[in-house]
């Protein structure tokens, strides 16, 4: 049975290694449509211009004005937060409820909200001596990294650990959740009930 696609935006802010594990996958319903980024000297838009896919960065000085009249042109159906440092404006939270998803580096709610991400959250797991972080995924809401949580996946933290170590192996475990997760989503596997996002439906794993 064919599927309708979903005309996916991808917003990034550095490398964008997560942007290329969902550019190597075919696993999911999806095209990547447009790639936007508050950085305009952002790896992950070579990426993307490599795969023909376009590309925007919108003016920093009407930075919510732009993206708002890009994303009304583009009308995606869903938007991937894949590395991307900057709070989505409100508008767009609202009018994409539920169709917005972003990426988090330990287990939601340990170490996130603002001014978390990078290497920084390796390095306060590690000083407080969690034996546990991870990677969760989930839809965006008004306050940074407080919406609905989709996935989780553990990542065990070694005594011979360093902040290098412990964010390629986190970083690992992103590019696989990542492509999961929009797999789910693409398929219509995920609802959400309030705080609670119940998983089910036919997907392609």
């Amino acid at each position: 049975m064919s599927k309708i696609r979903h005309k996916l935006v991808v917003m990034i802010s550095g490398n964008g290694s997560n942007l290329q594990a969902l550019l190597d996958s075919d696993a999911y319903c999806g095209d990547i449509v447009l790639v936007v980024s508050n950085n305009a000297n952002a790896y992950g838009l070579v990426r993307a211009q490599k795969q023909g896919i376009e590309t925007f960065v919108p003016d920093k000085h009407n930075y919510d004005e732009f993206l708002n009249k890009k994303l009304d042109e583009v009308q995606p159906d869903g938007i991937i937060l894949a590395g991307y440092l900057k709070i989505v404006p409100q508008q767009i939270v609202k009018q994409y409820q539920n169709k917005i998803i972003n990426i988090h580096p330990s287990l939601i709610p340990s170490f996130c909200g603002k001014g978390y991400y990078g290497a920084k959250v390796a390095q306060v797991a590690l000083d407080y001596g969690v034996r546990y972080t991870g990677v969760t995924t989930h839809f965006v809401s008004e306050q940074a990294d407080e919406g609905p949580i989709i996935f989780q996946e553990i990542v065990a933290i070694n005594s011979e650990d360093t902040v290098t170590s412990l964010t390629n192996r986190v970083l690992e475990i992103e590019h696989a959740l990542i492509v999961k997760t929009v797999v789910y989503f693409c398929n219509h596997c995920l609802k959400v009930d309030g705080r609670h996002v119940l998983i089910g439906g036919q997907h392609e794993a």
